[in-house]
Formats: structure tokens, C-alpha cells, sequence
């Protein structure tokens, strides 16, 4: 399995009343991603917000995992830019504060072609001596990268050991890279493709269920024919949208969201609410 862990958790960055980060909510979180389930956190990813995040913000709550971080959770930040140069700095930075590793997203919007997204990569990783994740995610940033280019970048470069990838169609493995599912529906898939892992966000409020697929082979297919929904639930509208609700639901600190991301709606909070009571997560929980 992963070298960096195998149920590896995106996890939410929580706001107080002011859209300030909450650090005493984020710790808690991260003590209940360990608690249930999750072996590492990738910080300040998508789920994380990270694109509403100043640098400062970035820095601290990747040093603010690295802290107080359970035993035995690994801690892997998000660094990726459009910008090689701001890359390179967080990369270093985050390095620099203890990390486990790195998740570095395709360049987004400038549309690097071949040459320049190996280049891309090479200065990235004379940044870091620890190890890099890609991260293939054509829905949010315009382009895909083959397999075979994938591959390419990873030969071509020391530390770069696997891909997050979240275009499922490429499901495949790659020859010289961990391939960790980048979407909660391709879990049971990439565990059984004899991939790494994988890096979820349904793991914020199935964690449990979602280690027993790694841990139970023989219970995988049923375990994840339970999950199906709650899978959905996680993409009803834009994430982290229905996770940080679900979150809050479940009797965690998370706050809102920065604009131009919004609170789920009353009917959204609705079906989320529907679907964890339908799985027995609310027993306990004061309603929200």
C-alpha cells in the first residue's frame, strides 16, 4: 500500500464567525479523521480551501497539522500553483516545516504544454527532498495528463512517487508511481486495481467503513455498494460544500465557506441530514 498511507483524508479547513481560520476546530478535526480511520491528511488541497487561502494562512495550518498531528498520521500539504515560482516557495516552505509530503496540482489556466509541464515539475522537485504526489484533475483545472506523460515526469525527476489521480477513466496503474484514487467512488476500484490508496473526502464522515475496505478485502464489494450514497452526497454541489455541512452535522466546528463558494442550501442540508441518519451517524447529535 501507499508509502504515505492508504485512507488519506482531504480534509476541510474549519472558519470562525469571521471566515478566519479556526485553529482549535481544525485540530479537532484532524483528531477525528484519525480517530476514525484516516492513516494521512492532505492540507490545504481543494477540500481545504486552499485557493482562498493567503500564503500566511496556507503556511500555518500546514504547520498546525504537522504539530498536532496524531501519532502515526502522515501529513502531506498541498503546494501546487499555476505559477511554478509560487509552487517551488510552498513546496520549500512546507518541507521546511515537517511534512510528510507534497500534493502538486496540474498548472491551471495557463495550460502548460508537454515540455513545459515536465519543466514544471523538474524545478519542483529540486525543491523538496521528500516525497511529491500529482495530482490529475482535469474537471478543475482545463487539462489532462495521460498515463504515459504521468509516467514520463516521474522517471524524469527523484522524488516524484505517485499521482492523486481524479480522472477516473485513466484508472489505471502506472509504471513507477503509487496511483492513489482521487475520487471516494474509485476507492474499492484502485484498492482492488492493487493501487496505493487513496485520497477522500467521504472519509471526513465514513472513515471507519472506508479503513475496512482496506483492511476487510473479502467485505470490500459490500462495503462499498453501502457507501454508494453517501459518495454522492459528497458531489451534490461543489466540494467542499456538502463536506463541510456534513462536518457540522455530525457535531464538529467548521464554519463557512469564503466566497465565491457558498453554504448549502436548505434543501441540500436537508438530503446530507437524510443520508447520514440513513447510515446511523446522527445517533447522539444534536440536530443542526
Amino acid at each position: 500500500m501507499g508509502s504515505l498511507g492508504t485512507v488519506i483524508t482531504a480534509i476541510d479547513t474549519p472558519f470562525d464567525d469571521d471566515l478566519n481560520v479556526d485553529e482549535e476546530a481544525f485540530v479537532a478535526i484532524i483528531r477525528h479523521l484519525a480517530a476514525h480511520g484516516s492513516d494521512g491528511v492532505v492540507v490545504c488541497g481543494s477540500t481545504g480551501e486552499a485557493a482562498t487561502l493567503t500564503d500566511e494562512e496556507h503556511l500555518r495550518v500546514v504547520e498546525l497539522a504537522v504539530a498536532e498531528r496524531p501519532d502515526g498520521m502522515t501529513v502531506i500539504a498541498g503546494t501546487g500553483s499555476n505559477d511554478t515560482r509560487h509552487a517551488v516557495e510552498l513546496t520549500e516552505r512546507s518541507t521546511a516545516l515537517g511534512v510528510d509530503g507534497t500534493l502538486s496540482v496540474t498548472p491551471y489556466y495557463n495550460r502548460p504544454n508537454r515540455r513545459g509541464l515536465l519543466a514544471h515539475y523538474a524545478e519542483i522537485d529540486r525543491a523538496t527532498d521528500k516525497p511529491i504526489l500529482l495530482y490529475n484533475i482535469p474537471s478543475r483545472v482545463g487539462i489532462d495528463v495521460p498515463n504515459e506523460q504521468l509516467a514520463e515526469i516521474g522517471q524524469a525527476t527523484e522524488h516524484i512517487v505517485g499521482v492523486k489521480q481524479a480522472n477516473n477513466a485513466n484508472l489505471a496503474l502506472i509504471d513507477g508511481l503509487e496511483v492513489y484514487a482521487g475520487n471516494d467512488d474509485v476507492f474499492l476500484q484502485t484498492l482492488e486495481l492493487g493501487g496505493a490508496g487513496g485520497i477522500l473526502v467521504a472519509s471526513h464522515v465514513v472513515g471507519d467503513e472506508m479503513r475496512r475496505m482496506v483492511d476487510e478485502p473479502e467485505n470490500r464489494a459490500e462495503i462499498d455498494a453501502s457507501l454508494r450514497d453517501v459518495y454522492a452526497l459528497m458531489g451534490l454541489t461543489t466540494n467542499p460544500i456538502p463536506v463541510k455541512a456534513a462536518v457540522a452535522m455530525l457535531g464538529l466546528r467548521t464554519g463557512g465557506l469564503r466566497l465565491p463558494l457558498i453554504e448549502a442550501s436548505d434543501e441540500e442540508k436537508t438530503e446530507i441530514r437524510s443520508v447520514l441518519d440513513r447510515h446511523g451517524l446522527l445517533s447522539g447529535v444534536s440536530s443542526s
